[in-house]
């Protein structure tokens, strides 16, 4: 096991590295986020082991809360998210950042893929629009 300063080191390096993802990747938000912007792709969600861990917003994870990752959405954006064909959706609000596989659009609280139906499938095709 490493010595408690490079596990430190080596943690900072991985959260910065986390950060600069993104940009790696050629995703840049654009210059605003109008309310009715929308994207489809894959929604997936949190473990409910998550429990209590810091979201990149710095806020506990709270698998009862209505909440989700985005690659670029601002922190505390809100947006509603319909799963086609079901004619189920759920307003959640932005406080984490991912998924950082790709394909996939929004990762989920716990409590919004339920409201969805989609605990069982795990993996599932959304729209996603932002309502404000």
């Amino acid at each position: 096991m490493a010595p408690q300063p490079l596990r430190r080191l080596a943690a900072i390096i991985m959260a910065c590295g986390l950060l600069l993802l993104p940009a790696a990747c050629g995703l840049r938000p654009p210059a605003e986020w109008p309310a009715g912007y929308s994207e489809s792709g894959l929604a997936s969600y949190y473990a409910r082991q998550l429990h209590g861990k810091p979201t990149a917003s710095g806020e506990p994870y709270d698998p009862q809360a209505f909440t989700g990752a985005h690659r670029t959405l601002p922190f505390g954006t809100r947006v509603e998210v319909l799963r086609p064909g079901t004619g189920r959706a759920v307003t959640i609000r932005i406080n984490d950042r991912g998924p950082f596989v790709k394909g996939r659009i929004i990762d989920l609280s716990y409590a919004a893929a339920r409201q969805l139906g989609m605990l069982r499938e795990g993996v599932v095709k959304v729209q996603v629009r932002v309502v404000d």
